[in-house]
Parts: C-alpha cells; structure tokens; sequence
C-alpha cells in the first residue's frame, strides 16, 4: 500500500483553514517553513522551503484541495505523489485529512511522521493562537 491517511482537528472553521493552507504567508507560519503557493487551480506551489513542489489540480472551497506533489527526496524513476486534503466540520472545529497517494513505498513511514511533525503539531499551536484572521 502506498497511501497514508490521517486526520486531526483543529478549532477553527474550514474556510479558515482552507485560506490558510493556500496562502502563502500563513503556511510558511503554520509551518515554520517558507511557502509560495497561491489559491488558484491550476497553479503550481512551491513549500516546506523548497523541499515539496507541486500543483493545485483541484480547488473545491472549504472541503477539499487536491495536489499534484512531490519532495526533492523521491527517486527519479518515481511519479509524482497525489495529496488529497479534506475539510470536515465537526464540533470541536474542524477535522482536516490528509490522503496522500502513490509515495514512494520505501518512505511511506517516513513521511506519515512527516506530516504530523511538520504540519499537524505546529499547526495546532499555531492555530490554537490564531484562531481570526
């Protein structure tokens, strides 16, 4: 299986965490990470300091972004990843998860951790702090 899928909740309302995800100012905060990424479909993204690069294949508005993606680290012979993230309302916020497809098999730990180290953790502080923008 080449597919992570993990979710967590964060206490602010998916239209804020949709915006947040697609601009480029606010993922570099949430992240610690500098982000070029725009909220247009169709346009590519650069995060994580250059490490992630990709495109915005689909823009729903508040419930799902899905991302043409792949980091500086995969094989050459590999394809690009597919990034599904989806926004569900719930009442504590909103449960954000993230379907992340056709990684390469020998890193799938690798960046199943990734995501919670270098997303999920900061953004529950950050967006623990910054609930209004």
């Amino acid at each position: 299986m080449d597919e992570i899928r993990i979710s967590e909740t964060f206490p602010v309302s998916a239209k804020r965490l949709f915006d947040a995800w697609l601009d480029s100012d606010e993922h570099s905060a949430f992240t610690g990470m500098k982000a070029d990424i725009k909220p247009l479909q169709g346009t590519p993204f650069v995060v994580a300091d250059g490490y992630i690069k990709g495109n915005n294949v689909k823009l729903q508005p508040y419930g799902r972004i899905v991302q043409s993606w792949r980091a500086s680290d995969f094989p050459k012979s590999s394809p690009n990843s597919t990034l599904e993230i989806l926004f569900e309302k719930v009442s504590e916020g909103t449960k954000l998860t993230i379907i992340h497809n056709h990684l390469p098999k020998d890193q799938i730990k690798e960046y199943e951790s990734g995501w919670k180290k270098y997303y999920f953790k900061p953004m529950k502080k950050y967006f623990k702090k910054n609930k209004k923008k």
